[in-house]
């Protein structure tokens, strides 16, 4: 019994000693997140074919062509569609007719809510030499934007950009270039340019066209393609 008390009497004794020799370490410290613009920005946006008999031959279609742009600057908490989410009644009737009702009712929606900022649109692109040009502002709440437009004749294709950040290291980036490839809006089970309507219920998801329209030797072959130009 004696030994046991020695021995919790000793034990506090090694534990305090321990706290005075252990040492605290800092944390490590977390870099400054770049300093955002305080300004907003205004970009041209050009949409440029590059769906030609060329580079894709496969039951390439006569009067091809693009229906007009439509496209908003917002923040993540709005996006005009995304890969692997069911489309939007705007979408899928801008995919299939290439209208931009109710496409755009959605984005002035958007606004209404404080997700989007801006609804930007043009006219339709036939000449493969033009371009498609529009203007957008964005701002620091709101720095990403999205874009689509029809590739015209088809069941539900459709080609654009998603979520583009205009904004890089704290400041608006002067230019940016995407490819942009073709995409199926999951609204019709049509697998050629010129299929009869064949309206899909429920909805699938938003995927890139897969058919060989667009995929080439297993390789996807892009569309178009998007420049944004700060003004």
């Amino acid at each position: 019994m004696r030994a046991l008390r020695s021995l919790y009497l000793i034990a506090p004794v090694l534990v305090i000693a321990c706290g005075k020799g252990s040492k605290s370490t800092p944390a490590a410290a977390r870099p400054a997140p770049p300093a955002a613009p305080t300004t907003p920005a205004e970009y041209t946006v050009i949409i440029k074919s590059t769906w030609t008999k060329a580079t894709h031959p496969f039951e390439y279609p006569s009067g091809a062509h693009f229906s007009g742009m439509i496209g908003a600057s917002h923040n993540a908490k709005y996006s005009i569609f995304a890969v692997g989410r069911r489309p939007t009644p705007g979408l899928e009737r801008l995919s299939e007719e290439g209208k931009h009702s109710p496409l755009d009712t959605e984005i002035r929606t958007a606004i209404d809510q404080g997700n989007a900022l801006m609804l930007f649109e043009s006219g339709g692109l036939k000449n493969w030499k033009d371009s498609m040009v529009a203007t957008v502002r964005v701002d620091p709440a709101h720095p990403l934007v999205s874009v689509v437009n029809m590739v015209a004749p088809s069941p539900d294709w459709f080609t654009g950009a998603s979520d583009v950040n205009l904004m890089e290291n704290g400041a608006w980036v002067a230019r940016r270039t995407l490819t942009l490839p073709a995409y199926d809006s999951g609204g019709d089970d049509g697998k050629t340019y010129n299929a009869p309507d064949r309206d899909t219920n429920p909805k699938k998801p938003t995927t890139r066209a897969a058919t060989r329209h667009f995929v080439i030797k297993g390789r996807v072959k892009p569309v178009a393609t998007v420049t944004f130009v700060r003004k």
